[in-house]
């Protein structure tokens, strides 16, 4: 069946894209050591049927649940473990590091095929009661992916707090007041995200309009009307997946030219939602990172902590506006250092006791 809209493109690429990552249960875990040492474990869940999950548990040596999620590369984790649970079979995998610049090298996350780009450091300070551990991570923004910076549309604070939460623009306020300027902030992801999915389609076509059979104009009057089409495609309309675009087009250029662009079964159809996929997928990459570290936690950025794990929300959208960083700090406490200083002060004591005594004598 042909989908001549937008929305048909999407609601194809959503159906792809949803259960590669998100709907799989993808989460990470991350457990740093106090000789320096980083075991990091990803999981993913998969729904079978009980004939399927016969099948991989009877296949020699099986030990992955299939289709492995679109967002992992699992090449360079080798300790795997498979678990069945009703329907639900979970697969997890792990490594062990020595630091976490090899940890980073070797991260199986990736974003349209591209691995997803990471920093972490590991900062051990010594200060005699305790060790003190600061762990950051920091990934790399993925922004540059929409061609059109949400920056353009709002200030940069505000972009900021859509995307990350940072900073905090409704602190003090009631829950009517938040709800209101939250309300005021909404419209200009709307107009954001609208405009780069309109790019991509509009410079899909001039990159291809050569393989247009008999276009109704020239490719430098299509460029020229760009503004005008724009205008005419999001006539009376707020969200570009309700657009119909080849309805649209023919009624603007008197011409169904464009309608191979917008077709599922054709080639172009075909790379066009690959384009629109690529934006997409950044939106909907969900990877929930929990971290361990030694000790006592006595700072978890903005992650929660929960019986003694801190748990962070790792989105595609965090890394829109900019780098997004994961950093926590804890103590291991010395309790032999409290032993010898104890011990240091009783022998003070003593000493200032017998040197008191002899005094006298």
């Amino acid at each position: 069946m042909k989908r001549n809209s937008i929305k048909g493109l999407l609601l194809l690429t959503a159906a792809t894209l949803l259960a590669s990552c998100s709907q799989s249960n993808v989460k990470m875990h991350t457990t740093v050591h106090e000789d320096g040492w980083i075991d990091r474990e990803f999981s993913y869940s998969t729904v079978m049927t009980k004939e399927e999950r016969d099948s991989m548990m009877q296949s020699e040596g099986a030990r992955l649940a299939y289709p492995i999620p679109e967002c992992l590369n699992t090449k360079a984790f080798m300790g795997t473990h498979t678990e069945v649970e009703g329907d639900t079979v979970t697969t997890t995998f792990s490594r062990s590091f020595r630091s976490p610049e090899e940890m980073c090298k070797e991260s199986p996350l990736q974003l349209n095929g591209t691995r997803l780009q990471s920093k972490a450091t590991l900062d051990k300070r010594f200060r005699w009661f305790y060790t003190e551990y600061t762990f950051t991570e920091v990934f790399h923004c993925v922004g540059d992916t929409f061609k059109l910076a949400p920056t353009a549309y709002a200030d940069k604070d505000v972009v900021s707090y859509w995307f990350t939460g940072q900073p905090n623009l409704v602190e003090g306020l009631s829950g009517a007041e938040a709800s209101q300027r939250i309300n005021e902030m909404e419209p200009f992801v709307s107009k954001w995200l609208n405009d780069n999915l309109y790019k991509v389609c509009f410079d899909y076509i001039v990159k291809n309009y050569d393989s247009i059979p008999h276009p109704p104009v020239s490719r430098s009057k299509f460029i020229s009307l760009h503004d005008s089409l724009a205008n005419h495609l999001m006539a009376g309309k707020e969200d570009i997946t309700d657009v119909e675009p080849t309805k649209a087009l023919r009624a603007f250029f008197h011409s169904d030219a464009y309608a191979m662009f917008f077709d599922e079964n054709t080639p172009l159809g075909q790379a066009l939602n690959k384009e629109l996929a690529n934006r997409l997928n950044i939106l909907w990459f969900n990877v929930p990172y929990t971290l361990s570290m030694p000790g006592l936690v006595t700072n978890p950025g903005t992650g929660i902590i929960r019986d003694g794990v801190i748990h962070y929300t790792l989105t595609g959208e965090r890394m829109i506006p900019q780098d997004y960083t994961i950093t926590a700090t804890s103590r291991v406490t010395h309790l032999w250092a409290y032993a010898v200083t104890l011990l240091i002060i009783l022998i003070a004591i003593g000493s200032f006791l017998r040197w008191g005594k002899k005094k006298n004598i």
